[in-house]
């Protein structure tokens, strides 16, 4: 019996093993195929220096050295062709120079890999983006949201950002993404307006969006983005904030040097939340052209403008801002703020162009950095876009 008994265990253990390699093997042929696929062929030198030219003189321009603390990248088809950091980790102390490796907080460039962890949940037929909240949380107080209106800021629900504070909520306690959806059920806060009827940028909407991939994968939503992007991607400065993290992470200030200290909004995820570099967001980029990650099919869903109540160049959607052009071009990006983090995310698939700013000091003109693509390409960027139309 007790021969019986061993020999089952060292079964047990070599099944497990297997299986394990078998996951393992799995997994780096899956981010050695995206590797593969992202690796980017050398330009021209000539074309090069004419865009390293054209980046460097906006930015040494627009964002000069004194008064920006952050990460710069521009690329062409995947190559780097303009890439500098200016500043200090702590822009007080002056003890430490940014570098590559330091990652910044995104803010609402969050919205972007929630979002396409949702679509890469649709196109797995894991989850269909047209199902009311219902199905995912018992009894949802408003009828007729949708998972589509959350991400394309269609729903009509109010702000936990705005309403927790009008509703007296003790700011003591830190706020979590399951008491954004209580505070749904008990609060009751009143919509913002029909739900479906017009666009209303809104943080809820993705707090909703993180418990939704919870629900459909089972795991928390930190580590279904570390195995469905940062991994593969080999994104390893990357990584979903939680208070736990705070010894870590690179703080923010505002404009005239006062440190941000965590407070009770700052661990809710989905709609911010994220930290990375500009060098991982160059990955992910690349990541977001067909057959990566996605389908042409699933790519043209988030690119696609969802809202027409007011005329005009600027639309949202699934996650991703857009700017038309009258020429038929477009541009798609995303900016984030939060604190003192500036984040700006800029594609111009046109010309497989990436523009990226990060930045822990706030400063306004980081969000002036989309008049570049005039110079880039033939765009017509004049004034600076804020976040509350599409």
């Amino acid at each position: 019996m007790k021969n019986l008994c061993c020999l089952i265990a060292i079964c047990y253990y070599l099944t497990a093993c297997n299986s394990g390699q078998g996951k393992d093997n799995s997994a780096l042929k899956l981010k050695d195929s995206l590797s593969s696929s992202l690796v980017a062929k050398p330009l021209p030198k000539q074309e090069y220096q004419h865009y390293r030219n054209i980046s460097k003189r906006f930015f040494d321009s627009l964002l000069p050295e004194h008064n920006f603390n952050g990460g710069i990248l521009v690329a062409r088809k995947g190559n780097i062709v303009f890439e500098d950091y200016r500043g200090y980790v702590n822009p007080v102390a002056k003890d430490e120079a940014l570098t590559a490796d330091n990652a910044f907080h995104i803010a609402s460039v969050s919205k972007t890999f929630t979002a396409m962890a949702v679509l890469k949940l649709w196109e797995d037929g894991k989850l269909d983006i047209n199902d009311t909240l219902s199905k995912f949380f018992q009894d949802f107080p408003y009828e007729g949201v949708t998972v589509k209106m959350l991400m394309n800021h269609r729903s009509g629900l109010p702000n936990y950002v705005h309403y927790l504070e009008r509703y007296k909520w003790d700011k003591k306690r830190v706020v979590t993404n399951a008491d954004v959806l209580n505070s749904l059920y008990v609060m009751h806060p009143p919509l913002q307006f029909t739900t479906g009827k017009r666009f209303s940028y809104c943080n809820t909407n993705y707090a909703l969006l993180a418990l939704i991939i919870e629900s459909v994968t089972g795991l928390p939503y930190k580590t279904y983005l570390e195995n469905t992007f940062f991994k593969p991607l080999q994104m390893s400065n990357t990584y979903v904030f939680s208070p736990e993290d705070e010894p870590r992470s690179t703080p923010s200030f505002e404009w005239n040097n006062r440190k941000f200290d965590f407070e009770y909004l700052d661990a809710v995820y989905g709609d911010k939340n994220i930290y990375s570099t500009v060098q991982d967001l160059l990955k992910w980029d690349q990541a977001l052209y067909p057959g990566r990650l996605f389908t042409q099919k699933t790519l043209d869903s988030a690119y696609a403008p969802y809202s027409f109540e007011r005329p005009g160049a600027r639309n949202y959607g699934l996650g991703w801002r857009m700017t038309f052009e009258g020429n038929g071009k477009k541009i798609i990006y995303h900016n984030g703020w939060w604190h003192g983090n500036n984040a700006v995310f800029i594609r111009l698939l046109d010309e497989e162009m990436t523009i990226i700013v990060l930045g822990n000091k706030f400063n306004r003109r980081v969000y002036q950095t989309r008049k570049i693509c005039n110079q880039l390409g033939n765009y017509t960027v004049q004034n600076e876009e804020g976040e509350s139309t599409p």
